[in-house]
């Protein structure tokens, strides 16, 4: 409820805006004088008003500015609410745009207190889904589309067929708040956008023969009004043919969604006739070459459904490998390119007639002549299960590299799980580095193994599963359990400090784990800038992370890691790739936000485990490690990976790039719910490539 003062005349109306949301008023009322209020409607709005006072005798009428010149003589009354002494008053009315007063007034020698509440929602004629779109006609005479999107109403879809190539023209014009606008080909991939508008906003770019949508889509915590305008002009000697009646619906390939997600980038992304840029999901997309443009750039981000054999795919088959010049990132060095979030080397097409194709996280291009494959797929037989490596596109990422002798993967967890001197047989022994790492049995499982597997687990050798990272050396420190022999953070990291510096090494140190911090641990974090530290945020559910987590907001070496869902959760709901683990219904964990959070990563998926059986340790799989530690693994992994690519990047620099080229979730840009956003293997490294070559 608000306090507000009224206006006594008129002239000096209180001002309540759009009233989009529902408005309260307290305030009191005597024969002597009225209370006017003012508010403006932007489209055609459902109104609604009541009026409660205590002695039943108040009055309410709606005016309408006929002239818009606040002349109270030129106003008309077009709805009173005049009842009996028994009776709240109320107006229930559908308003056209325009600005209105409401005057409250009471009997002559009477005096109340009241209560007044308004709400204007506007009637939303536009689809608010990709199925439920609205169709309109789109051609040489400009035509406009007058709407919101608000907190109830977060999309508005339009579609439109081309039957020949056009130069195509958009507007989003009279925004009362801000708003973004995305243009998007019949399977919902994005072809341009623009987000965060606040004034007018026009482009013009050639578009072949096709159908196509505009979705309109609020910015965070914003309602808008706003005037969309469309029209097409043909473009004479066309390319390509008039695409056939008979199509009329998107049909995306498996993994696409049919309700496009957001543009996901806080950096506007270009709408002009000679650039696209066309980014994927966290799915399998097909991204449909146009060949209107002079360049068009490609980024598939990752793929949950690699495992079930879809593909991120380039489909140029309109035209011939003979007709095209390939360039790849690993024998060419491929193109930098600034897609709005840092230099990254991208692979490229080049056409006879000059136009070019960058692409980046895509697995196969489709040519009419051959398919060409590019991602990595190892031998061994569980890979295809591993859902959380193919959502940040580790596969795409091992083109690159698969780890480095020059990066030292530290783990601080319990102890790995051992029956004698014989560890899990997917772990690389060959490349660990023994401390005190043996689980000394205390606990039922060795959470170790589970995480050690995550990261290194031996790869490409036709057993089990696949590791991250397949070359770096590990060194796994007990400092968990409660047993004499575990070390404490201090220790274990010092000792983990100490052989990275004797072989040169960088080190980024796997804390899947929360508490255990200390002033003295908090100042090795603070004196080894060149160590990157990856912690746990939490499992709580709580709005802060947990320590040493939250150490991620006051230093550029650690980062804070949350959990994310794949495409089903523990009970086997369907849930969107990427969205923050919670379980909050159930009473069971959730995946903690808050200041400091940098990343998110996969939750509860395959690694290797391993359990205490009489004397002795079982060996086996998990189907589904749980929790933020289970999140870290992948980070740990990921960040190794990134370093080996450019071994001359600072700690601090890592978490940069990781963050840079996080696949944006939540609000665009920063929050604290998903922090910079669902981390991204493939174009990390090609950042890290990017910056080897000097460009920054």
């Amino acid at each position: 409820m608000s306090e507000t003062v009224p206006g006594r005349f008129l002239e000096t109306a209180k001002n309540l805006n759009t009233a989009i949301s529902p408005q309260i008023f307290s305030d009191t009322l005597s024969s002597s004088h009225s209370n006017f209020y003012s508010f403006t409607l932007k489209g055609r709005s459902s109104f609604n008003l009541d009026l409660e006072d205590s002695s039943k005798n108040a009055h309410a009428d709606l005016i309408q500015d006929a002239n818009g010149n606040g002349v109270v003589d030129d106003g008309e009354v077009i709805n009173g609410s005049i009842f009996s002494s028994t009776n709240a008053e109320s107006i229930s009315k559908t308003l056209d745009a325009g600005s209105y007063y409401i005057q409250v007034y009471i009997d002559e020698s009477l005096e109340t207190n009241y209560k007044l509440a308004v709400s204007a929602t506007p009637i939303d004629n536009a689809g608010d889904s990709f199925q439920a779109v609205r169709n309109v006609t789109v051609n040489s005479q400009t035509k406009s589309y007058s709407d919101w999107v608000g907190l109830s109403d977060t999309n508005d879809y339009y579609k439109f067929r081309l039957k020949t190539t056009s130069d195509f023209k958009l507007g989003l014009t009279e925004l009362s708040d801000n708003a973004n606008v995305q243009l998007l080909d019949v399977n919902g991939n994005t072809l341009a956008s623009s987000v965060n508008l606040d004034t007018t906003n026009e482009s013009i770019r050639t578009l072949d023969a096709g159908i196509y949508y505009v979705q309109v889509y609020p910015q965070e915590g914003s309602e808008t009004f706003y005037n969309l305008s469309l029209s097409a002009t043909p473009v004479s000697g066309d390319v390509f043919p008039p695409i056939p009646n008979s199509v009329d619906t998107p049909s995306p390939t498996s993994g696409t969604t049919q309700q496009p997600t957001p543009a996901s980038s806080s950096t506007p992304l270009p709408l002009d006739s000679t650039t696209s840029y066309i980014k994927g999901t966290l799915r399998a997309d097909t991204f449909a070459y146009q060949s209107a443009y002079t360049r068009t750039v490609y980024s598939g981000n990752g793929n949950v459904d690699f495992g079930s054999g879809a593909r991120d795919l380039l489909d140029v088959s309109a035209c011939s490998s003979t007709n095209a010049t390939i360039k790849l990132v690993e024998s060419t060095g491929g193109v930098v390119y600034n897609p709005g979030n840092g230099n990254r080397v991208f692979d490229s097409i080049t056409f006879n007639d000059g136009k070019e194709i960058l692409f980046e996280g895509i697995e196969a291009i489709k040519f009419a002549d051959k398919t060409i494959n590019l991602s990595v797929t190892p031998n061994d037989p569980m890979f295809g299960q591993q859902w959380n490596l193919h959502t940040m596109g580790v596969q795409n990422a091992w083109r690159f590299t698969t780890g480095s002798s020059n990066v030292l993967v530290g783990i601080e967890d319990t102890g790995l799980a051992a029956n004698g001197g014989n560890l899990h047989p997917d772990l690389r022994s060959t490349n660990f580095l023994s401390n005190n790492y043996l689980d000394e049995m205390t606990n039922s499982t060795a959470h170790g193994t589970s995480i050690q597997g995550v990261i290194a687990a031996a790869s490409n050798n036709g057993v089990g599963m696949s590791g991250i990272n397949w070359s770096s050396d590990v060194f796994h420190i007990d400092v968990m359990g409660g047993d004499a022999k575990d070390s404490d953070l201090v220790s274990a990291t010092q000792t983990l400090i100490n052989q990275a510096n004797s072989q040169s090494q960088r080190l980024v140190v796997n804390l899947s784990l929360t508490g255990g911090s200390s002033p003295q641990f908090e100042q090795i974090i603070a004196n080894n800038q060149n160590t990157l530290f990856v912690v746990a945020g939490g499992n709580t559910g709580a709005n802060s992370l947990e320590s040493p987590a939250d150490l991620a907001k006051k230093y550029g070496n650690v980062v804070g890691v949350g959990a994310s869902w794949g495409v089903k959760d523990w009970y086997d709901n369907p849930k969107t790739p990427g969205t923050r683990i919670s379980y909050q219904d159930k009473g069971w964990w959730s995946s903690n936000t808050g200041d400091g959070l940098t990343l998110m990563a996969p939750s509860e998926f395959l690694t290797t485990n391993a359990t205490k059986s009489s004397n002795a340790f079982a060996f086996g799989y998990d189907n589904s490690l749980s929790g933020t530690s289970a999140a870290v693994a992948n980070v740990t992994g990921v960040a190794s990976l990134v370093w080996s690519a450019n071994s001359n990047l600072t700690a601090t620099q890592i978490k940069s790039v990781l963050s840079q080229t996080a696949y944006d979730l939540g609000a665009a840009g920063y929050d604290t719910e998903y922090g910079y956003g669902f981390i991204n293997a493939d174009a990390a490294v090609r950042r890290a490539k990017a910056l080897a070559q000097g460009v920054g």
